[in-house]
């Protein structure tokens, strides 16, 4: 027997499928510091945990830049007004016991892309461990272009050509 609030030409909206974090956003006993008659919690920015992944990053051998062509370009707007933005290139997911990383890059020529990706992996993570305290369970790297030596000097060679 049907209620006259049921429609039976209307078939139910299926339920949009759910996508699981990459990140533990259960609080942990784990975080607890040394000193446990101290009351409070320490909550971390995901920009702090995005910078801290943009400089060890930068510290690699064979990153040119970090971040795609668009965001460069501001980059570069940036630095002339010693405003840098040491986040460019850099996306993360901050749970309160996990991080993941995506970082974007620009390999300097002639370094083996592979061998960089991996150390950017490895540097990322290492710093976030240790600097944030948190584990860092997935360092995604995209290597975007190669910066060839020769690049930074088209401009120079313009205005000596004029």
């Amino acid at each position: 027997m049907a209620t006259s609030d049921q429609n039976p030409t209307t078939p139910a909206a299926p339920a949009a499928p759910k996508v699981a974090p990459r990140v533990d956003r259960s609080v942990s006993s784990s975080l607890t510091g040394a000193d446990s008659s101290a009351g409070g919690r320490t909550v971390i920015a995901d920009n702090v945990v995005a910078k801290v992944a943009g400089i060890a990053a930068r510290e690699v051998s064979g990153v040119y830049a970090l971040g795609g062509g668009a965001s460069r370009a501001f980059g570069v707007i940036r630095d002339a007004i010693n405003a840098t933005d040491l986040t460019q290139g850099v996306k993360v997911e901050v749970g309160e016991t996990q991080a993941a990383a995506d970082l974007t890059i620009v390999v300097e020529y002639p370094a083996p892309i592979q061998e960089v990706a991996s150390n950017v992996r490895t540097a990322v993570a290492g710093a976030i461990t240790r600097l944030v305290g948190l584990e860092v369970v997935e360092v995604n790297v995209e290597v975007n272009d190669v910066h060839l030596p020769g690049d930074d000097d088209d401009s120079a060679e313009e205005s000596r050509v004029s």
